[in-house]
């Protein structure tokens, strides 16, 4: 989901570091996010012959140092990608990034993934990647296409692949029936879908979350008190197939539009697991007249939210157990611009001990946005 200051809605992402089975952390709750850094990657950074923007996702390797950001580049610009790079922090501060290499996504054929001009029914829209340490694979996310009107009807599945670490296509996950794209007031909304990915403790599920509410379950998020429910899918890194779904409530919009009717949004840019059925919940909110974004860092747990698989609508969830979620930290007080952060990762030991987080932001290749990288410590 991208953010223009005009209408178009937002992104984030998070950089953090810790041991190589990173996410398996057995802590019941994060006491506090304690802000660090800020840092800017120049706009239209110039690359491999690529241009760096868009990037909608981040992911760690503590074994090699290296981080891994996904550009949401539908292969407009350049071929739809990822990058490696090094992020080099010292004193509690980002110094830089150094981007070390460009990885491009192929499709099951072996071609770079056409541009909505050459094949509109097979364009990518990147939004999501994850390190498997396993396997030494990546698994990333497309949010599809969903375009319907009197002129023309493009419906494209949102995905979940399987790469290899060169980007070829390996495998591609099987969809539940309720996020498959549809002409009708079924499936997922346009650009408003698979933008977080995160691995439970054993890397043997995967856990993807819905940005927004899905046709059928009701209403997207509103202002006031006008929330809305998105669905987490959990899936097995074997069979590649979804075994359970779970509800999650998003907060209404943060901030009204400037003009009434003018655009809103909040939903979900990305999580990541804390370990024990915990999970960092992203919720990002932005309206027009606002250059910045609201964002909020939720702890979600899974263990008690009851299985909704099998469920279609969401519009009547009485009775459902949904996921529980605590708020650890609205971005809004931090006192800074912040822009649309769609991403999320745990990053190196600091020197004090504790875990590093960074956050980074889409700019929507955009000079009035920024590419930020937010670095936090958790206390």
């Amino acid at each position: 989901m991208s953010k223009t200051v005009s209408a178009f809605a937002l992104f984030i992402v998070l950089f953090c570091s810790c041991s190589p089975t990173r996410q398996n952390q057995k802590t019941a709750a994060i006491p506090h996010l304690k802000f660090l850094n800020e840092y800017i990657i120049p706009f239209n950074y110039p690359f491999q012959n690529t241009t760096v923007g868009g990037l909608s996702g981040i992911d760690y390797d503590p074994k090699k140092n290296e981080y891994y950001f996904i550009s949401d580049d539908r292969s407009d610009k350049n071929p739809a990608r990822f990058y490696t790079a090094n992020i080099l922090i010292s004193n509690n501060k980002i110094d830089s990034v150094i981007f070390r290499n460009t990885i491009f996504l192929k499709d099951k054929s072996g071609n770079f993934y056409p541009n909505s001009r050459q094949d509109p029914f097979h364009t990518p829209d990147p939004e999501a990647l994850r390190l498997d340490p396993k396997t030494n694979t990546f698994i990333w996310s497309s949010e599809g296409e969903r375009i319907v009107n009197p002129q023309k009807t493009i419906l494209e599945n949102p995905a979940v692949t399987e790469a290899s670490s060169k980007g070829n296509f390996m495998d591609t996950f099987e969809l539940p029936s309720q996020v498959k794209m549809s002409a009708k007031e079924y499936g997922p909304r346009q650009n408003g879908v698979f933008e977080g990915l995160t691995f439970t403790d054993d890397y043997n599920s995967l856990l993807v979350s819905v940005e927004e509410p899905l046709l059928q379950d009701g209403p997207a998020a509103g202002t006031g008190d006008s929330s809305g429910i998105c669905r987490i899918i959990k899936f097995n890194m074997a069979t590649k197939k979804a075994v359970a779904e779970y509800a999650y409530k998003i907060d209404p919009v943060a901030h009204p539009p400037f003009r009434p009717g003018g655009f809103k949004i909040n939903g979900i840019p990305d999580i990541l697991s804390f370990g024990n059925n915990q999970l960092l919940v992203l919720e990002r909110s932005f309206s027009t007249g606002n250059l910045s974004c609201t964002i909020k860092v939720y702890l979600a747990d899974i263990s008690g939210a009851e299985n909704i698989l099998n469920v279609n609508s969401l519009k009547d969830t009485t009775g459902i157990k949904i996921i529980p979620k605590k708020l650890l930290l609205n971005m809004d007080n931090l006192g800074i611009y912040i822009d649309n952060i769609e991403g999320v990762t745990f990053g190196p030991t600091l020197p004090d001990g504790k875990k590093s987080l960074l956050f980074i932001a889409d700019n929507n290749f955009n000079p009035l946005e920024k590419t930020q990288v937010l670095l936090f410590e958790i206390e």
